[in-house]
């Protein structure tokens, strides 16, 4: 089994269609969506990711029809459809069938895709600076995990991928770096780490904060600032923070190249003992019931 999806009330492995010419997130793309990940029986923050699509929703008019609990035991039902262990990507969201423009509310549906996903290689990334920018709230839905604001995303990383690297730096519309087009930046300088402030331009992810507090609880302060492409590559370290690869070296910035070092490697460490520790973010909880 390469995926199971859920909607209306059970679990299939059939990939249905399931939005019409008609249905208002078909033509307004304007459904929104969240990611977790299931690994070695873990399911990192899948609380928070839930919580988040939820206000996801709220913002972009919808009325979601399921409470965040009950969609935590719903995809966690769904892992547990898996062999143990399994690497999943799990991506829970919300779309409106009806309104002309604005969505009418109370047409929110949701849908679950549960699909393998290996995780991706310890040994990094490389990433090259581009020249698309990432919105400001007031000229995009940007407070969303919208699915309408990832047309950028792919447009930056086919200028990566066709320049021969993985990944993309992405700017706001004043210049600054902001994060990498598919998760979020942390430089280290001089035993410090540097990260974007979030400005409304980017997701401020759910790894990127659990990964902060538990730099700080290891004794590493992590400052948030404005950084300029000098910034990064004049690190020390460049690692990208994020729901798929959760803590990953950078080994190349545009002409660059950078070894994975110490603090990297700590704020890896630190998050895994995080998962494995934390009872709530296990995935070998076999659910019988959705309530």
């Amino acid at each position: 089994m390469d995926a199971l999806y859920w909607h209306g009330d059970d679990w299939t492995t059939e990939h249905q269609p399931l939005l019409g010419l008609s249905d208002n997130s078909f033509w307004m793309g304007n459904s929104v969506f969240d990611g977790a990940r299931a690994y070695d029986n873990l399911i990192p923050d899948l609380d928070l990711h839930c919580e988040r699509l939820l206000r996801s929703a709220t913002h972009m008019l919808m009325r979601p029809t399921l409470d965040a609990r009950t969609l935590a035991a719903l995809c966690r039902d769904g892992v547990s459809r898996f062999e143990q262990g399994a690497e999943l990507y799990i991506r829970p969201m919300f779309f409106a069938r009806r309104g002309f423009i604005i969505p009418e509310p109370d047409s929110t549906e949701c849908a679950i895709v549960i699909h393998r996903a290996p995780m991706p290689s310890r040994a990094g990334f490389s990433a090259c600076s581009c020249p698309f920018r990432r919105p400001s709230p007031d000229m995009a839905p940007t407070l969303a995990k919208a699915s309408c604001l990832y047309p950028m995303t792919q447009q930056a990383l086919h200028y990566a991928h066709q320049r021969g690297f993985d990944n993309a730096l992405m700017a706001n519309a004043d210049g600054d770096i902001v994060e990498f087009s598919t998760s979020n930046l942390m430089i280290v300088r001089n035993g410090v780490v540097h990260t974007p402030v979030p400005d409304g331009s980017f997701l401020a992810g759910i790894t990127r904060a659990r990964v902060i507090g538990l730099l700080g609880e290891a004794g590493v302060t992590v400052v948030e600032r404005r950084l300029s492409l000098n910034d990064v590559l004049d690190a020390d370290e460049v690692f990208s923070t994020g729901n798929y690869g959760k803590v990953l070296p950078a080994h190349r910035i545009d002409g660059r190249s950078f070894t994975p070092g110490p603090i990297t490697e700590l704020a890896h460490q630190r998050y895994q003992t995080f998962a494995r520790q934390d009872p709530r973010v296990r995935g070998d909880i076999r659910t019988t019931a959705i309530a």
